[in-house]
């Protein structure tokens, strides 16, 4: 058993770390003993070793943002005890000795730092100097300042309830930001984005007295990485300036745009990170760290009360965005696929990606509508049309088809997609026969203004399938030959009866066979080959007759 222990905190979990081996390295680098692979960490950032019997010693490695013993920085190799504590940038460590007796070391009071360090905090922490009552009240006695920026707060989060958007946050949060924080010029609100999972610009807003000019389109003036960085670890980061922070050198925005002040947090919402509050300005900072720490904390405030309001309207959209991609399917799907979709989640900004999928496809058509519609006026010819889809559709989703299309008096349905069926030429099969059925019964028991006759041709094969079209007008559709060849078919289908390719017949059950017979080979345009085309045998039409008499 390991003689000493590293007990780390991250992301709100103690995660327990035996140190293992008498030179133990601690850093970003993933051939670190330690790894860390965090913002405030340098590569190689600290070192544990081993000397005499049971003595642990702590040296810094040159990090950038230091590393502090029971919140002193270490400038020499320091010996260790049992509960000391240990900070590595904005990671804190317990330390674990097996001799658990000795006593625990008191933490001190931190030292101030150098003016130009760039600070970098765990944004529990921050929250905790603003939000807990008794913090709050220490702030209000000590600054005047306090007490405006503390009623500005309360005024915000009343105000969030009635919000009708995230704009008229947004305003509020800018007037307190230009206010109360010298040097920030710009400010920016990024969202996180439901489909790359990254934050993505919101809103953006600039102090008019600095700036006469608008911001750059897209939010280019923005540094991308300070945001991500923010955005995964969860932590917030003020630098008073960048240019001299050489982790920053690469920053093209920060570089050309003069950016010396950055100030970025996350937008969390108890456990959920849901966006990034930036501002930045190209005045250097020159305040002392507790006005630095104060500032940060405040900023960090602002977010965590902008983060409720974001997280309600991304819920919103969320359900509003599901609601009307159910309407949608709803036309569609039968309501058991729909809700099956809906779970899968297989759905991108209200669309159906197109994917290849192995279905079948059919073409019911209504044998001399256009002689009959002739004869009735556009009222009554709307009246029969609805009446016939109403019924013809429950018996393609009693088989979990899906409605592509009504073109004209022709139904085009098919099955396999989007939810994959192995049985899908069964399916469609079944559901023709039942749609003749169900017609002859009808014309029959006289349901409709005027007797009605269906063709129906059946074909199986691969397809496109899903959303396709604009902007202005999408459509969920099938593509590709099998559905040409199933459309060509249904002009050889005798009328009352269903055709079913070569294709399809040999994925029918044996049963189902039977109840076909070959009709011949034929030649459609664009195939090569002829065709072998199958008709059921039996007359469903004479055998409902036979039933009501």
């Amino acid at each position: 058993m390991a003689e000493l222990k590293l007990c780390v905190y991250l992301e709100n979990q103690e995660i327990i770390v035996p140190v293992d081996q008498d030179e133990f390295t601690i850093g970003r680098l993933p051939e670190n003993n330690l790894h860390l692979p965090y913002f405030g960490i340098s590569r190689c950032h600290a070192r544990i070793y081993k000397q005499g019997k049971g003595k642990w010693f702590i040296q810094d490695m040159g990090s950038k943002n230091g590393t502090s013993l029971n919140d002193k920085i270490l400038t020499d190799s320091t010996l260790l005890a049992h509960n000391d504590w240990i900070k590595l940038g904005n990671i804190d460590a317990r330390v674990i000795l097996n001799d658990s007796t000795l006593p625990r070391v008191r933490k001190f009071d931190q030292p101030e730092l150098d003016e130009g360090m760039t600070i970098v905090r765990n944004v529990n922490d921050l929250k905790a100097q603003w939000i807990e009552a008794d913090n709050l009240v220490d702030k209000v006695k000590r600054q005047e300042t306090s007490i405006a920026r503390l009623k500005d707060l309360v005024d915000i989060a009343q105000n969030l309830n009635s919000a009708e958007s995230i704009e008229e946050i947004f305003l509020a949060v800018k007037k307190v930001v230009f206010r109360y924080i010298e040097n920030m010029e710009r400010l920016a609100l990024l969202i996180v984005d439901c489909d790359t999972g990254n934050p993505k610009l919101f809103n953006e807003a600039v102090k008019e007295e600095n700036y006469s000019q608008p911001l750059p389109n897209e939010g280019v003036w923005i540094s991308r990485s300070i945001c991500q960085t923010v955005f995964s670890e969860k932590i917030a980061i003020q630098t008073s300036n960048a240019q001299l922070d050489e982790r920053f050198g690469n920053e093209i925005s920060i570089i050309t745009k003069d950016i010396h002040s950055v100030m970025a947090v996350p937008l969390w919402d108890e456990s959920k990170v849901v966006g990034v509050l930036y501002a930045d300005g190209h005045i250097p900072i020159s305040e002392s760290i507790q006005q630095k720490d104060e500032n940060l904390s405040f900023f960090s405030t602002l977010a965590n009360l902008v983060a409720s309001s974001v997280q309600r309207w991304l819920l919103t959209r969320q359900l509003r965005n599901e609601e009307k991609i159910r309407h949608r399917l709803e036309r569609y799907h039968s309501p058991a696929v729909v809700q099956q979709m809906m779970q899968a989640g297989n759905l991108s900004d209200t669309r159906l990606i197109p994917k290849e999928s192995e279905i079948s496809i059919m073409f019911a058509d209504i044998v001399g509508f256009t002689a009959l519609s002739e004869k009735l006026t556009p009222a009554k010819i709307s009246e029969l049309l609805n009446a016939f889809f109403e019924e013809m559709l429950q018996e393609v989703f009693a088989e979990g088809g899906t409605l592509d299309k009504f073109i004209g008096d022709c139904i085009m349905a098919f099955f396999g997609a989007p939810e994959p069926q192995a049985d899908h030429a069964e399916r469609v099969f079944r559901a023709a026969k039942g749609m003749l059925s169900r017609l002859a019964r009808m014309n029959v028991n006289k349901v409709l203004s005027h007797p009605l006759e269906l063709r129906i041709a059946i074909n199986s094969g691969k397809a496109v399938v899903g959303d396709v079209g604009s902007t202005l007008r999408v459509d969920y559709t099938v593509l590709g030959p099998t559905i040409n060849l199933a459309s060509r078919m249904e002009s050889i289908c005798p009328p009352g009866k269903l055709i079913v390719s070569d294709a399809t017949y040999k994925m029918l059950q044996p049963s189902q066979r039977l109840e076909l017979e070959e009709m011949g080979e034929y030649r459609f345009k664009g195939i090569e080959q002829p065709i072998p085309i199958y008709v059921n045998i039996k007359d469903l039409k004479a055998t409902i007759y036979q039933e009501n008499y």
